[in-house]
């Protein structure tokens, strides 16, 4: 065997955030489980990011089945109807298990967990804990993980997945000195987050690299909805290396509004009914038009305001974002904020059944990574209910997965030893390249989308991603496999989004002219794999 070390476990969890983190813990009560991690566990990834909170109904005016409808209409009804019933039916559930575990949500004074107003909901649903609410999961679900058997690898890059046939038998990794790991698992759960970081403005941290998306598709699974990319509406655009910093939907949630350069509330002018909370779709675009319109801010993005909220307010439910703005200089209680839209989610991903299974044997999906909860546009809330929801049920499904034997076909590790030998003798910059796809992405696959420019994109996409990338010692491999994953990504999400000949949600291609609304779209998802490529027609699989 040409590995460096052989792992052998039953479940195999790929991803450290809140997905992966709850698929450990429920996988670990039916077999030994590794959790590997290319960051350390709880400090990477978008999870413990997360400002806003976790929609769940707790309320006896609100109901799952509203909280189901608002999701549908949220995401341009895309989203799998099956998924979408499961969020809204457990979330409530998974909250219960947060708060049993330890984690402090902020309370009302008639000791009910408290829920704020976020984007296309029609009731206060979002729970929250301040505006670090997923760092305060991510600290609940570690504690837990560390009452477990779960072995944890940190500081492994995952780089590819073990194929028997069809069927996935785990993964191989680098170490932190880029040596290569074998790892062989009865059922594998990718829970590797989303991938914005192909785009040059990005709320993610420099881990959502999409390596999930391209590992799952070179493996043969089938993704649907690429082209579903989030800009959330509001992302912080000074200081230069700020840009894309998210500025949470809690500040709109608390009462925050949108100003242009002429002091005008110009959401009246898009929707006049919900106003700054409309769905961040909806908002992004308003935003971008305002921008493109010359009625922006002088550093290029629109005002966000709080100055009329009391400073009490401020400083109790938006304490992160007055502490990050302090450091720009900025005193959101008595100054605007300056925002502009930022990469931040990708809807689409891997298609998964309820209980999480890919298309491929062996394989199973959570978070950010699988496709069709969210459908062509995210809620703010749903994300972190997602980790839960669905990391729970990917992970009891792969530790009910039985046991078998499994045979490594050498041949796969020795492809693997060829490539990272390739990279050894490279020529280009992983960081070069990195940087050109990141611009090509954000002035070819933006908001506002038309045919020429994605597929300019996309050639620049092929163009990169046969570059001969460099890397100057074994420990810079990694990061070459996942320069070249984001390449690979890019090109999924240009693919896809010319494939969509219609606006749907996050998606606007303004080349086409459109008589339909969503909810009487003839097209249904995008799907993409080693196989072919296509689109759904309305009401035939």
């Amino acid at each position: 065997m040409l590995a460096d070390e052989v792992v052998d476990c039953h479940v195999l969890v790929i991803g450290s955030g809140g997905a992966g983190v709850r698929a450990a813990i429920e996988a670990s009560q039916y077999g030994d489980v590794v959790l590997i991690s290319k960051t350390i566990v709880g400090k990477g990834g978008c999870t413990t990011m997360a400002e806003g909170g976790f929609n769940a109904v707790l309320r006896g005016e609100d109901s799952c089945g509203i909280h189901y409808e608002d999701t549908m209409k949220g995401g341009a009804f895309l989203n799998d109807p099956n998924l979408v019933n499961i969020l809204s039916r457990d979330a409530p559930l998974r909250m219960g298990d947060l708060v049993k575990w330890g984690a402090v949500f902020d309370f009302t004074d008639a000791d009910e967990i408290a829920q704020r107003p976020f984007g296309g909901q029609r009731f206060p649903r979002t729970c929250y804990a301040g505006d670090r609410t997923g760092h305060e999961m991510m600290v609940t679900l570690v504690e837990h993980l560390d009452s477990t058997r779960v072995t944890t690898l940190q500081e492994y890059t995952v780089i590819d997945l073990l194929k028997d046939g069809d069927r996935i038998i785990g993964a191989m990794a680098l170490d932190e000195k880029g040596s290569l790991v074998l790892l062989k698992a009865d059922s594998t759960v990718l829970a590797t987050g989303g991938g914005t970081r192909v785009y040059d403005i990005s709320t993610n941290s420099s881990s959502g690299t999409g390596d999930g998306f391209a590992m799952g598709y070179r493996a043969g699974a089938e993704l649907i909805d690429m082209e579903m990319v989030q800009f959330h509406p509001t992302g912080a655009i000074v200081p230069y290396d700020a840009r894309g910093r998210l500025v949470t939907e809690a500040v709109r949630g608390e009462g925050g509004v949108l100003l242009n350069n002429r002091g005008e509330r110009f959401m009246k002018d898009y929707d006049p009914q919900r106003m700054e909370l409309s769905t961040r779709d909806v908002v992004a675009r308003a935003i971008a038009t305002e921008i493109q319109q010359g009625r922006g801010s002088p550093n290029g993005g629109v005002y966000l305001d709080v100055t009329h909220l009391s400073r009490e307010q401020i400083e109790s439910r938006l304490p992160v974002m007055l502490e990050q703005f302090l450091k720009f200089g900025v005193d959101i209680r008595t100054t605007p904020m300056e925002v502009a839209p930022t990469a931040h989610h990708i809807m689409g991903g891997l298609r998964i059944t309820p209980e999480c299974r890919t298309t491929l044997p062996g394989l199973f999906a959570c978070g950010e990574v699988s496709g069709g909860v969210h459908g062509a546009n995210r809620l703010g809330g749903n994300a972190l209910a997602e980790t839960q929801v669905f990391g729970k049920r990917a992970g009891e499904a792969a530790g009910k997965a039985e046991k078998r034997q499994k045979r490594v076909d050498e041949a796969q590790v020795t492809l693997q030893q060829e490539r990272l030998d390739r990279f050894m003798n490279g020529t280009k910059s992983p960081s070069q390249v990195r940087m050109l796809l990141q611009q090509a992405m954000w002035e070819g696959a933006n908001i506002f989308r038309n045919a020429i420019d994605l597929k300019t994109a996309l050639a620049a996409a092929g163009v990169l991603a046969d570059k001969p990338i460099k890397a100057k010692t074994p420990r810079n491999l990694a990061e070459c496999c996942i320069v070249e994953n984001m390449c690979l990504v890019a090109s999924l999400i240009c693919r896809s989004a010319l494939i969509r000949e219609e606006s749907r949600g996050a998606h606007v291609r303004k080349d086409i002219p459109q008589t339909w609304d969503a909810q009487n779209s003839p097209f249904g998802h995008t799907f993409i794999s080693k196989k072919g490529q296509g689109i759904e027609k309305r009401g035939v699989p």
